[in-house]
């Protein structure tokens, strides 16, 4: 669970310095391509044992990498052009499509209490994101619907890395980074029309920020991968959900977005669902791990020893 909310406080404002970088300059999609390619390097050189396991299991580690690599340059390439708020929003609706995902690639079965914290949840983001003004809390522009499709591939990654069980966390966390700085290239020669001498002279000045946030990416992604490693898809989508209420003060602090009373007590729901999902797991792992010693501590009765 700890690592599950690490790495949804620094995505909650891991958006900040990007914007930051693209106020000076230098487009997102090439800051995002830089800090990924920060992430590759030392990603491979302090897990560089990893390596073999591309070998072993390649085609799992490629979905991976290639649905957090949609993922991510989606959700920061709509962070940047539209409300950080909404964005973030849309982007975690992630629980509506993580439980038919883990349903038919996992085989999970949400259970009652597990159906309803992806109820309350959902209730938390719908309040936030209700704006009578605009009417049903849906996209309203390219750039808002960008941030929905980078929720759904976020989704789907969660449950790729569920469901690949034989490679470790550090090989699925370089998997990522690796995916993530393969498609923010193509993205970046496609959207960026400037030419490199318009914001070279902001790359060298914001390289120690690109360093700094690819170390921080790539840390925050092994944490992640141990917390989906320990919780099912459906309760890590819950709990992932933090961010919305880190992103809405970041938003609030840091790039001056009023916040408004509906949005802090959606997020207060939120906060609600994410303590019930993470607590009652640990609770209904304690359950499952009493069911498996007992057979061993207790002694069969009779009855039990002629059935």
């Amino acid at each position: 669970m700890a690592g599950l909310l690490i790495a949804a406080t620094s995505w909650g404002v891991i958006w900040y310095p990007y914007r930051v970088m693209q106020v000076a300059g230098l487009p997102a999609p090439i800051a995002t391509f830089f800090s990924y390619v920060v992430a590759v390097l030392v990603a491979g050189t302090v897990f560089r044992h990893t390596w073999r396991e591309f070998r072993q299991f390649p085609a799992s580690l490629f979905v991976i990498g290639l649905s957090a690599g949609m993922a991510n340059v989606a959700y920061l390439v709509a962070i940047m052009e539209a409300e950080v708020v909404r964005v973030v929003l849309l982007f975690y609706l992630a629980p509506l499509w993580t439980v038919p995902m883990a349903r038919i690639l996992l085989g999970e079965r949400i259970t009652r209490s597990g159906a309803a914290t992806v109820i309350v949840a959902m209730t938390g983001a719908a309040v936030m994101l209700w704006r009578p003004d605009l009417g049903m809390p849906m996209p309203r522009s390219g750039y808002e619907w960008l941030g929905m499709f980078g929720g759904f591939c976020f989704a789907l990654c969660n449950v790729l890395v569920r469901r690949e069980n034989r490679a470790t966390p550090e090989a699925k966390s370089v998997a990522g980074a690796i995916g993530v700085a393969m498609v923010a290239l193509p993205v970046a020669l496609t959207v960026v029309v400037q030419p490199v001498s318009a914001w070279s002279a902001a790359f060298v000045s914001y390289w120690w920020l690109i360093a700094i946030v690819g170390v921080v990416l790539i840390s925050s992604s092994v944490a992640m991968q141990y917390g989906l490693s320990t919780l099912s898809a459906n309760r890590a989508a819950v709990i992932l959900l933090f961010e919305l209420i880190i992103a809405a003060i970041a938003a609030h602090y840091l790039a001056g977005e009023t916040s408004r009373p509906q949005e802090w007590i959606g997020g207060t729901i939120l906060a609600i669902a994410g303590l019930v999902a993470a607590f009652g797991g640990q609770a209904q792992a304690r359950e499952q791990e009493q069911q498996v010693m007992r057979p061993n501590n207790v002694h069969p009765s009779r009855g039990d020893q002629a059935r």
